[in-house]
């Protein structure tokens, strides 16, 4: 009976139609084919087409895809907006530079005045020297750099700045040395004396006219005013030089103005005149007439000190006073 079932079940295995599901399984036990809603048999080992949902047929994008494609986008935009404003600042750059050399040679900006401010000691003419600024120049084609070369040149002239003020000015603004003192030095042939105004710096600012003279007519008043008003330093030897615009290297001559410079106390609003024949021959001559050995630049404050004391303890008496050595000072009474 076994025996047959199975020719049986073989024979009936054969009249099955071709075409039928259960003969197209594979000899592994799965369907070639599979039955989807609306009746149609799609293979099961072929994948769906790429970008396409084997579901409902549409479209399918990963969620990195799109967020990566907006950041591209995005990306794009920043540079082209970049380089619109790149575009823009270059054509603004080029039509400012066109204007500038057009109106650079033009009258538009032309120099019409040039002001001078804190200046005292150097005359209106002695400024047009100095600064000779160029007929016909602008404001936009002028070269303030040379003018303050030029002008600070001066010894008189500590510093200077030149700045534009449109539409038609040139303003020169200098700060100018003061007079510390004016040396009577020594001419080259011994026969003569010169007065010469020093800055408190040192600096040799120039050589005074006499009052009267063809030189003096065009020297500032403010130069006499200073010089009357300032120390005087006398007996300088021989072969002392003054240059103008020159730093003194004159020991005598610094060695009495560091002694006035160097008081603290109304003692260095007395001193007149300062007799510098030595370092250590250093004579004080106050207004009153009391004339002080002072000696070198050492020791101002305790020298000061002991001056004013002898001079308060003895109102009217003290004609000479000495502190060259100031643990042993002396004086003389009047006669």
């Amino acid at each position: 009976m076994a025996s047959n079932y199975n020719r049986k079940s073989d024979s009936s295995a054969s009249r099955r139609p071709r075409g039928s599901a259960a003969s197209s399984r594979s000899r592994s036990g799965r369907s070639d084919y599979q039955v989807i809603p609306g009746g149609r048999a799609a293979s099961s080992s072929r994948a769906p087409r790429s970008g396409r949902s084997a579901r409902n047929g549409y479209d399918s994008v990963r969620v990195g895809d799109v967020a990566r494609s907006e950041r591209m986008m995005r990306a794009q935009e920043r540079s082209r907006a970049f380089v619109l404003r790149i575009g823009a600042v270059a054509a603004v750059i080029a039509v400012i530079m066109v204007a500038f050399f057009i109106l650079r040679s033009s009258s538009v900006f032309s120099i019409d005045q040039v002001s001078v401010v804190g200046v005292e000691h150097l005359t209106a003419d002695d400024m047009a020297k100095l600064a000779n600024v160029p007929a016909g120049s602008t404001l936009l084609d002028v070269d303030t750099a040379a003018i303050e070369e030029r002008v600070r040149r001066n010894a008189w002239v500590a510093g200077v700045s030149v700045s534009r003020k449109f539409p038609h000015t040139l303003e020169i603004s200098v700060t100018e040395r003061t007079v510390s003192a004016v040396v009577e030095v020594p001419s080259t042939d011994a026969k003569s004396i010169k007065q010469w105004a020093i800055s408190s710096d040192h600096i040799w600012l120039m050589p005074i006219p006499e009052k009267g003279s063809a030189g003096a007519s065009t020297t500032s008043s403010k130069v006499y005013e200073d010089a009357d008003a300032a120390l005087h330093i006398t007996d300088v030897p021989f072969g002392t030089k003054a240059e103008i615009g020159q730093k003194c290297t004159d020991s005598n001559v610094l060695n009495a103005l560091d002694i006035v410079g160097g008081m603290t106390t109304e003692l260095a609003g007395k001193v007149k005149t300062v007799s510098a024949a030595g370092e250590e021959e250093t004579t004080l001559i106050l207004d009153d007439g009391i004339e002080i050995a002072f000696g070198k630049a050492e020791g101002i404050r305790d020298k000061e000190r002991v001056v004013l004391k002898i001079i308060e303890e003895n109102k009217g008496k003290v004609s000479y006073i000495n502190v060259r050595s100031v643990s042993n000072p002396t004086w003389r009474a009047l006669s």
